[in-house]
């Protein structure tokens, strides 16, 4: 199997990585670390058929592309990498809103635009997003990260309907809180929060299963869904005493 992953050079990527390797499995690995990636590369190389290194950053779309085409067509794409600006109550500035969106929204079009034909032409393919609960329900302190997930949800179920004819398969993950960089940087108390090893072992049991949607931890989704279910008064007082 030959399996593409962004944002691969620490955390969930790397997690993904480690559980994907095995004998017959051609691993390439994306990423703008160069070092991260070959540490993770001598790591899992007695482990693997193959591993190939793309060293660049997902925001530069023109080098994204042409290192994604040189690897050619794929049996699994997990689309990980992404960035948060942290809680925050202040407005973000423009740059900062504008390079988020361009890491967790825009390039994974970007290397959709290269790879969507060679799955077509090849009738399979499995096409993994990474997106996250925080697009179920937005908390002010993370309006920005939140709306970009919500974006990367709906990019993807677009993608579901129209491709699904031929062969593909999508799956949309939205975990919880799952320890890696990005969650490092939360200062308070993360509820339900799962350890990087479990929570890509749940993961990839829900892309084993080819599951389209796949939400967790069943109990933080459940209280999501029940704060929708609210009438926007007291889901305000809520989230005004959460915040």
């Amino acid at each position: 199997m030959k399996i593409l992953i962004t944002g691969a050079s620490s955390g969930l990527g790397a997690e993904f990585a480690r559980q994907y390797a095995n004998k017959d499995t051609e691993l390439i690995l994306l990423a703008r670390r160069e070092q991260k990636l070959r540490s993770l590369q001598k790591e899992l190389a007695p482990k693997c058929k193959s591993i190939t290194l793309l060293v660049v950053d997902v925001t530069d779309f023109i080098q994204l592309q042409k290192k994604v085409r040189s690897v050619g067509a794929v049996d699994l794409l997990i689309l990980n990498a992404g960035i948060s600006l942290g809680h925050t109550r202040n407005i973000s500035t423009i740059h900062d809103f504008q390079n988020l969106y361009n890491v967790n929204v825009l390039a994974n079009h970007a290397i959709l635009e290269v790879l969507l034909p060679q799955l077509q032409a090849q009738k399979s393919g499995h096409i993994v997003f990474v997106s996250s609960l925080s697009s179920l329900f937005t908390m002010p302190s993370a309006k920005v990260y939140a709306s970009s997930k919500r974006a990367l949800n709906a990019y993807a179920e677009g993608i579901f309907y129209k491709y699904a004819k031929d062969g593909l398969h999508v799956s949309i993950l939205l975990p919880g809180f799952v320890k890696s960089e990005m969650t490092d940087k939360n200062e308070f108390k993360m509820p339900f929060l799962l350890d990087t090893a479990e929570g890509v072992k749940r993961m990839k049991k829900a892309i084993e299963k080819r599951k389209k949607l796949y939400a967790f931890p069943l109990r933080f989704y459940l209280i999501i869904r029940f704060m929708n279910l609210l009438p926007s008064a007291l889901s305000q007082r809520i989230v005004n005493y959460l915040s």
